[in-house]
């Protein structure tokens, strides 16, 4: 599909100079003309204008007057200035003004086709630069999609293989910490829309007040504290992908005016009159049950099934504990690396507990605790012990069926705990241990050989 010409406004009052230059220009450009600045400024308010050729001697109003105007309500918008004379106090004005060059109507016509595509390519930086910098903004951590060799996981890339080419939206729901914003980098990434932007934006992460100009964009003096125009995320993802998550949490009235952006391909900036062709991929992303949502009267139904064209469930990680020694050898790696440090692995031991606990905060949580024991490692590889104590208790509580049993084992494991955290903080030194601990070097001793510890304290010693 051939691109979309650009639109450039030529102000001249003139008529001859405006038609030469719409004969010059019409073949790499949509354009439109006015014969006075007021004109101008009026085909702005109404049209999306993206280049402007400015006379300098205008009737009334003239053009550094419309310049000003244009940089402080249209700032995206790349002016050229023209004028009769060479006039240099003129010309050193207008570029700081804003204006992008200065030309004598004398030009010649590839001089001047140069100057126009150069203030183009200037412009589509600029945009790019923008569309980079919220990218970056917006990087939540590393984009690597891990699949494992799960079945359920191979369902999600099946699904992932047959959807990620079309252009349907898709809206991935599961619970927070699954992995939806990785799913939806890797439906970007195996697009057709990889070269373009993938803008992410979390819906519960803004102040309410500033969802609509996140999204939107929009213009100088719409309300306090808007000195500029400023592009929304719509206008960011031209020609790539916006992901949207937490898609429950957006307003009633905004919802309004994504469920138009998604229909008629086109958004408005607050403040703005005129619509804006917007070229966009949509994901979301949801961790609520949208269809109670709509029944509540908290979703639009008209949106939910416009959104809803390809679901894809990202399973807990409960579901898919076959995937944790891949996941954990990955984050292990990956922490390895950040913090300059050499963890080989992890026990058997440890492995096991990671299989009989619940993972409340699914994936996130496991990279989360992963960090935390690399960084604190001094060993090189996660032992039982090194795990935080309610990982410990939950395994406890999964691998006893009585309650009676829970309670005396979770009594054990918590004194288990203490003992070696005892040992570790004396360097495995017994006869320490018992100080730090306030405990008879019998009794310890004894404790040691009930719980097993003797021989990992031998391990231990054996490392050094």
């Amino acid at each position: 599909m051939a691109a979309k010409l650009k639109t450039l406004l030529i102000v001249d009052d003139d008529e001859g100079m405006r038609d030469t230059l719409t004969a010059i220009l019409r073949r790499d450009y949509q354009v439109v003309t006015a014969p006075s600045g007021e004109a101008g400024l009026e085909v702005l308010a109404r049209a999306h204008v993206d280049l402007m050729l400015l006379d300098v001697r205008l009737p009334k109003m003239n053009g550094l007057e419309v310049l000003k105007h244009v940089k402080e309500q249209h700032s995206a918008v790349e002016a050229i200035v023209i004028s009769a004379v060479s006039e240099v106090e003129t010309a050193v004005q207008a570029i700081k003004q804003g204006a992008y060059h200065f030309i004598t109507k004398d030009f010649e016509y590839d001089a001047l086709r140069s100057l126009v595509r150069n203030a183009s390519e200037k412009q589509d930086l600029s945009r790019q630069v923008a569309t980079l910098a919220a990218q970056v903004a917006e990087a939540q951590g590393p984009s690597e999609f891990i699949q494992g060799p799960s079945p359920v996981m191979r369902q999600v890339m099946d699904l992932v293989r047959k959807v990620a080419k079309l252009s349907a939206t898709v809206l991935v729901h599961g619970e927070s910490g699954t992995g939806k914003e990785m799913l939806a980098r890797l439906l970007h990434r195996e697009s057709n829309r990889s070269t373009g932007a993938f803008i992410a934006v979390n819906l519960a992460a803004l102040p309410s007040e500033l969802v609509e100009s996140t999204l939107f964009g929009h213009e100088r003096g719409a309300f306090t504290g808007a000195t500029k125009q400023q592009l929304g995320k719509f206008e960011m993802a031209a020609g790539g992908t916006l992901f949207l998550d937490e898609i429950g949490d957006l307003r009633l009235d905004l919802q309004a005016k994504l469920l138009r952006a998604i229909q008629e391909g086109e958004i408005e900036r607050v403040g703005g009159v005129k619509p804006i062709k917007a070229d966009f991929r949509l994901i979301v992303a949801t961790n609520v049950d949208l269809e109670r949502a709509v029944r509540d009267g908290r979703f639009r139904e008209d949106l939910y099934y416009r959104i809803n064209v390809i679901p894809i469930r990202m399973p807990p990680l409960r579901e898919r504990l076959e995937d944790l020694p891949m996941l954990v050898d990955v984050f292990l790696r990956r922490y390895s690396t950040r913090f300059h440090k050499s963890v080989t692995g992890i026990s058997d031991d440890a492995l096991s507990i990671f299989k009989r606990y619940w993972w409340p905060g699914n994936v996130r949580e496991l990279q989360n605790l992963i960090e935390r024991l690399v960084a604190v490692d001094d060993r090189g590889y996660v032992e039982e012990e090194d795990l935080p104590f309610e990982y410990q208790l939950a395994n406890v509580i999964a691998s006893q069926p009585s309650s009676e049993g829970r309670f005396v084992d979770a009594v054990n494991t918590f004194e288990r705990m203490l003992i070696l955290k005892a040992l570790t903080s004396c360097d495995w030194n017994v006869t320490g241990a018992s100080r730090y601990l306030g405990m008879p070097l019998s009794t310890l001793k004894h404790k040691m050989q009930r719980f097993e510890i003797r021989e990992l304290a031998t391990k231990a010693k054996g490392r050094r």
